[in-house]
């Protein structure tokens, strides 16, 4: 028995429930994968009146559900649609309710972009594995340089933007232009010619590399990993200055500095003191607007999480449970009360019924009730055997109205024969028969001499 009681103790810690088991595997999907790259179509999208997007995945064998909650879809630059081909970044996790597996989508973008989105990533992660996209690495821009070179096309409008800004900033700083192609396949091997004729004939103190804006295909020879190492590798600080302001290249990384616009490059190289002046103090300005609303905030903040405080402090939570212990306490005894109160109501009326109901009372009214019945049954024969005595005398006095003993005190007589039988007709008789005749008082025998029958 000893030697089974640890197997039995281990499978009883291998035991889940399905709660435990769901959340378990959720952590293992999301801490073991993180964040995945894939492309698919978008389909049974449905987008709830939360904001949030829930839609199926799926490639020609198989299909993943997906959610999107509102705090990233926000940022989706077009609104997608079923059928859509689509590149996502994800992770992976798992629905613990329903055991479902899915991914929660950090980000969306059409799959034609999307590739190259997928490409600009992956070399981002790659260079900056490789330490060159390190702040230490970056050098500082001379505060007063001899000369400024630039690195983009002799014929676009970024260069006529940059020799402005450079002109009204600084009209006695030299500039040397380095002419290279900044779109097409032929971009990427002239960009890094001219960044390292520039090294060669160290000329410049800073270098400015970029162009005007475009799409993600025409700025794409800046995201080229020779560009990049180029750049990183100039002896030269560099600025990089490509497209718009909302436009992020890997030369951005490599750089020592990224300006927004190529016309902004200019002037971060060629700053003059009057507008070093008039910018320090917009943003001494800005920083105060900024600490003021930082303060602010923090303030409005502070009594937000002191009021969360004060309603989760557990003295007054003790004091709201206590408060509503005493409450339902009082309605516990008001309660027992009232049902005390209809007790004892609903008692008085039984004793009231019972007393009714007593076997001494029920006797005194049967009691009352038997001399009652007793009295008008009295009453009752006494006037029945005068009813009776009433009609006994009228029925005597017609009895005695038709009574042949009455017909015979008038003088009457009845004939019989000896029999029995009443003489009615004289034909009854014969001469010589023998004859009864009762009178009122008494009878005669008498002889028949002659018969009349007239």
């Amino acid at each position: 028995m000893n030697h089974l009681e640890p197997a039995s103790q281990s499978r009883q810690q291998q035991i889940f429930t399905v709660t435990r088991l769901n959340s378990a595997v959720r952590m293992i999907l999301e801490q073991d994968l993180g964040l995945v790259w894939l492309t698919g179509e978008l389909s049974n999208l449905a987008m709830p009146s939360s904001g949030h997007w829930y839609f199926s995945l799926k490639d020609m064998s198989a299909q993943v559900r997906c959610a999107m909650f509102k705090g990233n879809n926000r940022r989706v630059p077009f609104r997608p649609q079923d059928g859509m081909q689509v590149l996502v970044q994800a992770r992976v996790s798992l629905y613990e309710p329903r055991g479902d597996y899915q991914l929660i989508i950090e980000s969306m973008q059409p799959a034609g972009d999307g590739m190259l989105a997928l490409r600009f990533e992956e070399l981002k992660r790659r260079l900056g594995a490789e330490g060159l996209f390190d702040e230490g690495r970056k050098r500082p821009l001379p505060r007063e340089p001899r000369a400024v070179g630039l690195v983009t096309s002799a014929t676009g409008a970024a260069l006529h933007d940059m020799l402005t800004v450079l002109e009204r900033r600084a009209p006695d700083l030299p500039v040397f232009i380095y002419p290279t192609q900044v779109q097409g396949s032929a971009a990427t091997a002239q960009i890094v010619s001219a960044i390292m004729l520039a090294n060669r004939r160290a000329e410049v103190d800073v270098l400015i590399v970029g162009r005007g804006g475009g799409s993600l295909e025409d700025l794409w020879c800046f995201n080229e990993e020779a560009v990049a190492r180029a750049i990183a590798g100039s002896a030269i600080p560099v600025v990089s200055a490509v497209g718009h302001e909302v436009d992020v290249t890997i030369s951005d990384f490599a750089a020592d500095l990224r300006a927004p616009t190529p016309s902004a490059a200019a002037e971060l190289v060629a700053p003059d003191r009057r507008t070093r002046a008039q910018r320090l103090v917009h943003l001494r300005q800005r920083l105060t607007q900024a600490m003021s609303r930082h303060q602010v905030a923090a303030r409005h903040g502070f009594v937000l999480l002191q009021k969360r405080l004060d309603h989760q402090d557990p003295k007054r939570r003790l004091e709201q449970q206590s408060q509503r212990l005493d409450e339902l306490d009082r309605r516990l005894q008001q309660h027992l009360r009232d049902r005390l109160h209809q007790g004892e109501r609903r008692l008085a009326g039984l004793a009231m019924r019972l007393q009714a109901r007593s076997p001494e009372k029920l006797l005194a009214i049967g009691k009352r009730r038997h001399q009652l019945a007793e009295e008008r049954l009295h009453a009752l024969i006494a006037k029945r055997q005068d009813l009776a005595r009433h009609r006994l005398a009228m029925l005597g006095a017609r009895l005695d109205g038709v009574s042949p003993l009455a017909t015979l005190g008038r003088g009457y007589a009845i004939v019989r024969t000896p029999s029995g039988e009443v003489i009615r007709r004289a034909s009854q008789v014969n001469a010589g028969q023998t004859l009864i005749t009762t009178l009122a008082e008494g009878a005669l025998r008498v002889r028949v001499d002659e018969v009349d029958n007239r």
